[in-house]
């Protein structure tokens, strides 16, 4: 068959009720689509699917949840704690692949979700649950089975202790969507990545909190990721570009001599081959030399700042920190920087620009080539490392 030939409709969804998920998957769940959600122990998966499931479970559309780490008590236990309306979601605590894909068979539900894919075995396949083979029947079965009933599936996943989803990557190669759920147990704030989808874009990031009624929403992301830069040594503001929003996140960075051999390059958030691209722009262009000291670069709350458009934000956050003096007054800053240290052109100028007026900050530093933004007020027009650090550090 000719692709001119072929039929398109575009794909089917349900929204979860949960802005943040909806958010990262494009819209909602798509029929038939199987997603893989993969999280640390207590990160909140097992909450974040039973709240799923009881927002998209309606009077036409059925929601079951397969449990193989809990027994239905302990499922319904958590149900009354979130104080949801999780009553009408089934419950199957079940782990063997032939049960529970007969169950499912027999009256498909509109969404389905299993907790976890390591739990299932079959009983035709070698090897003890959560083995490779078994994993691998298991993931193959219900990708089939998703397709066949027009189910959409929901599929929790292990993760190892380097944090990589527990199993063979065949795993993620069959599914229609991964999903990351990141964050520290100990707080309250959660991170939802997508790092493939086949319905919609891997840039959108949903940030959630943990309370005691289960997940919520984040409505200003912004203001989780950014403290008051006032005063503040070795830490700038960055508007990240995140799907179809602007998160203005705070880069920090610390400087401090080395008395080790070879002197540290820490980067948390931020990628380190281009870390240590900036710090060797700094020395050349700059002129300022870090060949004997540790550098730590971190972005605040967990966020990441991966876009090449934060170079010029984490040169300034490093300088800072070696002169031990802050960016004066305090700004957002945005621009990528070359071998040569010129700044560069971004892109998605004028979201980034009123990205930094929404969240309260009136200075802002970038490139020269992109032009005068509209807001904010103060706009420094940068067009080499030299000229960013003496705007930055007029003193």
């Amino acid at each position: 068959m000719r692709l001119a030939d072929v039929g398109t409709r575009d794909a089917q969804r349900f929204a979860t009720s949960i802005e943040e998920l909806d958010r990262v998957l494009g819209g909602g769940l798509v029929i038939g689509s199987v997603v893989l959600l993969g999280g640390e122990p207590g990160i909140g998966k097992s909450t974040l699917v039973l709240q799923a499931l009881a927002a998209t479970r309606t009077a036409d559309r059925r929601a079951l949840l397969v449990t193989g780490e809990e027994s239905a008590a302990q499922v319904r236990t958590r149900a009354d704690r979130l104080g949801r309306a999780c009553g009408h979601v089934e419950v199957l605590a079940e782990t063997r692949l032939e049960a529970v894909v007969g169950a499912l068979e027999s009256d498909p539900p509109a969404v389905c979700a299993i907790d976890s894919v390591q739990t299932l075995w079959s009983e035709d396949i070698d090897g003890t649950p959560g083995s490779v083979t078994q994993v691998r029947a298991a993931a193959a079965e219900l990708v089939r089975l998703a397709k066949r009933t027009g189910t959409a599936l929901v599929v929790v996943g292990q993760v190892t202790k380097e944090g990589s989803l527990a199993g063979p990557r065949l795993l993620e190669h069959l599914v229609d969507c991964v999903l990351t759920f990141e964050g520290d147990a100990t707080g309250s704030y959660r991170v939802l990545r997508a790092t493939k989808n086949r319905f919609g874009s891997t840039n959108e990031t949903g940030i959630l909190e943990m309370t005691e009624q289960g997940l919520r929403s984040v409505d200003d992301p912004s203001a989780l990721f950014l403290g008051d830069l006032a005063g503040r040594v070795g830490a700038c503001a960055f508007p990240a570009i995140e799907g179809s929003r602007v998160l203005v996140v705070e880069i920090q960075a610390l400087v401090s001599p080395s008395h080790a051999e070879s002197p540290r390059r820490q980067a948390v958030g931020v990628d380190r081959a281009r870390l240590a691209q900036i710090v060797a722009v700094l020395a050349r262009h700059g002129g300022i030399r870090l060949g004997d000291h540790d550098i730590f670069v971190s972005v605040a709350g967990g966020a990441r700042a991966l876009d090449p458009a934060a170079d010029l934000a984490i040169a300034l956050a490093i300088a800072g920190a070696h002169k031990r003096t802050p960016v004066d007054p305090p700004a957002a800053v945005f621009g990528e920087l070359d071998l040569t240290g010129a700044v560069r052109a971004v892109g998605h100028f004028e979201r980034r620009a009123h990205a930094v007026s929404g969240a309260g900050i009136d200075v802002a530093i970038g490139p020269e080539s992109n032009g005068a933004p509209s807001v904010p007020a103060q706009w420094g027009a940068v067009v080499n490392i030299a000229g960013a650090l003496e705007t930055a550090f007029p003193r």
